[in-house]
């Protein structure tokens, strides 16, 4: 696709006059996700058009948006987070400190972050899923397409993330396979929204958790982690501690047992 060869130059020359470093903040992580919002939503405008469907009828429904899947990925994201954060605690790999924060400075960052990742988990379920997973699924089938999209997002986040070893990639992997799974049981993608957007709140914000070797700016805990690369993810943090792998158990799990069987070959519209 030529739209990011395109755009990306431009946005370049403008995070250079903005003075965007490559940092976790807000301001650079949502310059840089919204430019894949705008390359995501362009793509898919156009491949909407031309089989004359409305955008958002690729498992991202507006109407939808604020609806029971989109809370219930925020819950599952949530408690994806705290519960390896809690585990890193009672291990002795994490040891809270108090706020990191406080005052006005707090509010401004709490609201920062918020805004930051829902464009994260917009962007990314439109650049990663959506019209890629439903044109896929069509042509190939649902495991074998939902397996690719799943290989792409991981070898994405490997290729051009600090420090990014084996166990993050199962993690990515099973992330990926989990929010495709969630749309052959439910027709949509707003609880990987959901999901991906609370995941990463908790990760940057509340925990302050290292990620590509970088330490969020901005964070709510004042946090210091102790202890062996599986227990606290090391340089990749929370989202490559062993901890995650039975948390992303109990939320499949539960994405399996909500809802009725459903026929693998049976695409939802």
């Amino acid at each position: 696709m030529w739209l990011p060869f395109l755009l990306h130059p431009l946005a370049g020359r403008v995070a250079a006059r903005l003075h965007l470093s490559q940092a976790l903040t807000p301001g650079a992580i949502a310059f840089g996700e919204g430019e894949y919002l705008v390359i995501s939503l362009i793509a898919t405008g156009l491949f909407a058009w031309y089989e004359a469907r409305r955008i958002d009828s690729y498992f991202l429904r507006l109407g939808e948006a604020l609806g029971r899947r989109t809370l219930e990925g925020v819950i599952a994201g949530i408690v994806i987070a705290a519960g390896v954060a809690l585990g890193m605690i009672l291990l002795g790999g994490m040891q809270v400190h108090g706020l990191a924060l406080g005052g006005n400075t707090l509010a401004h960052f709490a609201i920062a972050w918020a805004l930051t990742m829902v464009l994260v988990g917009l962007s990314e379920e439109l650049w990663f899923r959506a019209y890629f997973l439903q044109t896929l699924w069509k042509a190939i089938g649902f495991w074998p397409a939902s397996l690719i999209i799943a290989a792409i997002f991981a070898a994405i986040h490997y290729l051009f993330k600090t420090g990014e070893n084996v166990w993050d990639v199962i993690t990515l992997v099973w992330f990926s396979l989990l929010i495709c799974y969630s749309v052959l049981k439910t027709g949509n993608l707003w609880f990987g929204v959901g999901l991906h957007f609370a995941f990463d709140y908790m990760q940057f914000f509340v925990i302050g958790t290292p990620n590509g070797a970088m330490v969020p700016q901005g964070r709510l805990l004042d946090v210091t982690f102790n202890g062996p690369a599986w227990l606290t993810g090391g340089v990749l943090g929370t989202e490559a501690s062993f901890l995650m792998y039975p948390l992303l158990a109990l939320v499949t799990t539960y994405v399996w047992w909500r809802d009725p069987d459903v026929d693998w070959n049976t695409l939802p519209v």
